[in-house]
């Protein structure tokens, strides 16, 4: 075994090119942000756009093809942002318009494109549209855009359906009149605050294309679009009855009461047209959590292009959890050209370098249910593992999305204090689940200033003090550092992809994965507790601190042959 090969400190800059560069999303390494979480700038304890803007040498070191950004719209934040109030203009706690056609040209000078993200499925109750639809009677063209409806019993005291919601046991909240007198009932598959929009009405698919349309022009590059399987919905009546909303349950026919209907892909293909308009065209990601046999249709070359693969973020740390996962996504990523993509952390899960500390994966969703007081994760264990399934997923073919803050090793935080908790999920969930706060944590910059450098106030989720320990300054540079692997592995990716080929190489140790990409490039993960011979080659990069001298355990390494 040779030595680790040497690497330049950065990667060349790149300039953004409006060529017919198609196909730069296939393998491309996207980073999500979520925006209040990053960097303030103004001391408000929110992260905003230009604090993004100001961390563009980070995130051009970090060698990323694209950011991902998670909503920014002016939003009461009844969930995270995901509520939205006006889609064509910043939130003023984040910044202006002006500011994010700065940011999106600072980020296009370094060959950074950028995805944002689509909430089409549901709308603010401060949307206009649902204002006037609450000012108007029932019946009328105002209220048709979302579904309204009478309630069922005597007197309509009861919801029109047993349709649940994600964050409330009912998916119908009642309406008051002006009057003060009770009125019709809405529907929401989220909060109350979330009505959905009815997709039948012609302005509704009209409205989200000109939505589109403005985003593309000021030169974004991709769409992330939110529940992307829930769009149409089964609104024959008499309701048919649907007591449990899962979204792995959604039927193969595409029958559903709602989520994953076959009339969806009809809207997805009208946004393609509009998308294949613009030199390189327009890419876009469906966040459907369905089962993959049905994934693959929104990721068609006539649809949406892409679909997130969430598979690993319930797969215990196994190599034969991960080759099926990895075999089963490749093969329908084949069946209509198109590329997996690769998710260990985003803003809905716990962070997997806290996840992979558990025995197993259940154990993270008890410690959150628990306030993180057991079981205990081994911390050591989760980051050795998280580093070495970043290495595999960064070695496979297609893209691999990362989550801010992975690349710093942070882990999740289970400890926000009960009043200080924003996710939804804990009060509608009577207080049974801390929900996603732990990840949207504001990330360490500093370890040494207030808020770790994220803020020159109080961040809106408070840090923990171990925080420090992770942050960005105390890592730039050193060696080993969790940091500096993410930037190698980057940068070496780049400089070694060619294709998308891929073929496992048997290993007779279950515990082990090995795969081969092109040029000899190979993977070796060992998901075991004993060491293994390394693979014979030039050692390229490796999970661990120090080059190893054998495959260590919880360990991934890169050889070119």
């Amino acid at each position: 075994m040779q030595t680790m090969m040497n690497s330049q400190d950065h990667a060349s800059e790149i300039e953004h090119s409006s060529t017919l560069d198609s196909d730069w999303w296939r393998q491309a390494v996207v980073y999500q942000i979520y925006p209040r979480s990053f960097f303030d700038t103004d001391g408000d304890g929110l992260g905003d756009i230009k604090g993004i803007t100001q961390k563009v040498s980070y995130l051009k070191d970090l060698g990323i093809d694209a950011v991902w950004l998670s909503p920014f719209y002016p939003s009461p934040l009844a969930d995270g942002g995901y509520d939205v109030a006006n889609y064509t203009d910043v939130d003023p706690r984040l910044g202006s318009l002006a500011d994010f056609d700065e940011l999106i040209s600072e980020l296009h000078k370094v060959g950074i494109r950028v995805f944002v993200d689509i909430v089409p499925n549901h709308s603010s109750s401060e949307h206009p549209w649902f204002k006037q639809a609450l000012a108007s009677q029932p019946g009328s063209p105002e209220r048709s855009r979302y579904h309204f409806y009478d309630g069922s019993g005597e007197n309509g005291e009861l919801p029109p359906s047993d349709w649940p919601s994600f964050f409330a046991p009912s998916a119908w909240t009642r309406t008051q009149n002006s009057d003060g007198s009770l009125g019709q009932w809405y529907l929401h598959l989220f909060a109350p605050e979330q009505p959905d929009f009815n997709w039948e009405h012609p302005d509704v698919p009209e409205l989200f294309l000109q939505i589109l349309k403005f985003w593309a022009d000021r030169g974004v590059d991709g769409f992330r679009i939110d529940v992307a399987h829930a769009l149409k919905k089964d609104m024959s009546q008499p309701f048919r009855s649907y007591p449990v909303l899962r979204e792995m349950e959604t039927p193969l026919t595409g029958d559903g009461v709602f989520l994953d209907r076959n009339e969806v892909h009809e809207v997805y293909k009208s946004w393609r047209i509009l998308f294949n308009e613009y030199n390189p065209p327009r890419v876009a990601v469906a966040e459907a959590y369905i089962r993959p046999e049905r994934r693959v249709l929104y990721a068609s070359p006539d649809e949406l292009g892409q679909a997130f693969n969430f598979d690993l973020l319930s797969s215990e740390f196994d190599a034969g959890e991960f080759r099926t996962v990895i075999s089963k996504n490749l093969e329908f990523a084949a069946i209509n050209a198109s590329s997996s993509t690769w998710v260990l952390s985003n803003h809905d899960k716990p962070r997997h370098a806290t996840k992979y500390g558990f025995a197993k994966i259940a154990d993270a969703d008890d410690w959150l249910l628990s306030s993180g007081e057991s079981p205990v994760p081994d911390s050591a264990l989760g980051l050795a593992r998280a580093r070495a399934a970043t290495l595999l997923i960064l070695a496979l073919p297609g893209s691999t999305y990362l989550f801010q803050g992975e690349e710093l090793g942070l882990y999740e935080v289970a400890d926000i204090p009960v009043d200080q908790i924003q996710d939804p999920m804990w009060e509608r969930s009577h207080h049974a689940a801390k929900g996603r706060d732990g990840c949207r944590v504001p990330l360490p910059w500093s370890a040494n200033e207030k808020s770790f450098g994220f803020s020159s106030g109080t961040p809106h989720l408070p840090q923990p003090s171990g925080f420090g320990l992770f942050a960005a300054d105390k890592q730039d540079r050193v060696s080993g550092s969790t940091l500096e692997m993410y930037r190698n592995a980057i940068k070496i990716r780049k400089q070694i992809l060619v294709g998308e080929s891929f073929s496992w190489i048997e290993n007779p140790n279950s515990n082990v994965l090995h795969f081969q990409r092109e040029n000899g490039w190979q993977c070796m993960t060992n998901f075991g507790s004993d060491s293994v011979p390394l693979p014979e080659g030039t050692l390229l990069i490796a999970s661990t601190s120090e080059s190893p001298e054998m495959l260590l355990p919880n360990t991934t390494v890169w050889v070119q042959k």
